[in-house]
């Protein structure tokens, strides 16, 4: 059974850095890409960051590149996304997730092709 479990959200202040992770289990994750998404109340979930299963390539929404890095370690099976000068905007519930089919990248900013998501962890930023 494959899961995934978000770690590391919390309150922070505007320009603080926050570093979620997300554990995969159930199967061989270094097979598979790993995307960030983030959803506020009334709001579509949001592309933030992809990574693919070797973590030799990465993409990143436009409103948070050169702010937040995803990285992965295959040995640990975490996936994690590092976030650097926070802003409000930034405030959303975060969900890890992966596709079903192994080095699968295709739209990877599409929800709808992920299969697998995580309960998602609570990032809030304050003024």
């Amino acid at each position: 059974q494959v899961r995934l479990v978000e770690t590391g959200g919390g309150l922070v202040q505007t320009g603080d850095s926050l570093r979620l992770s997300c554990r995969h289990s159930g199967r061989s994750s270094s097979l598979y890409s790993m995307g960030w998404f983030r959803q506020t109340p009334g709001k579509e979930r949001e592309f933030v960051a992809a990574i693919s299963g070797s973590g030799s390539t990465m993409y990143y929404a436009d409103s948070v590149k050169g702010r937040f890095t995803i990285s992965r370690d295959n040995a640990k099976n975490t996936v994690y996304l590092e976030m650097n000068s926070l802003k409000p905007e930034d405030t959303a519930a975060y969900y890890c997730a992966s596709p079903s089919r192994i080095y699968y990248m295709i739209n990877y900013d599409s929800s709808s092709e992920y299969a697998y998501w995580g309960q998602g962890t609570q990032v809030t930023v304050s003024t």
